[in-house]
């Protein structure tokens, strides 16, 4: 189990991304423009919105026991979570595979 101040962190994270989405992605949509001193403005915003705002900072995590290594994006979960519920019959359509 990770600890609760990482979890609360993440969350964090993810209601600033949430909240300057929109904003970011209007500064990204008019970067298109040609003269560079626009540029630079525009560029001075978006270095002036938070850091933790800003997508490429969030990190998946496990919903159950929120551990950030091997998710799988399908399930929210971690590997050996995923493993665990499949052969608990936990997740519909999963079976463990052999050969």
């Amino acid at each position: 189990m990770a600890r609760k101040s990482l979890i609360q962190r993440e969350k964090k994270r993810q209601a600033l991304e949430r909240k300057y989405h929109l904003i970011r992605k209007s500064l990204e949509d008019e970067s298109k423009v040609s003269s560079l001193d626009d540029k630079w403005e525009i560029h001075r915003k978006l270095q002036s919105s938070p850091r933790n705002s800003a997508p490429t900072r969030l990190h998946r995590r496990c919903s159950s026991t929120g551990r950030p290594r091997a998710n799988y994006r399908d399930f929210g979960l971690s590997g050996h979570v995923l493993r665990e519920m499949a052969h608990a019959c936990l997740l519909p359509g999963i079976k463990k595979s052999s050969w």
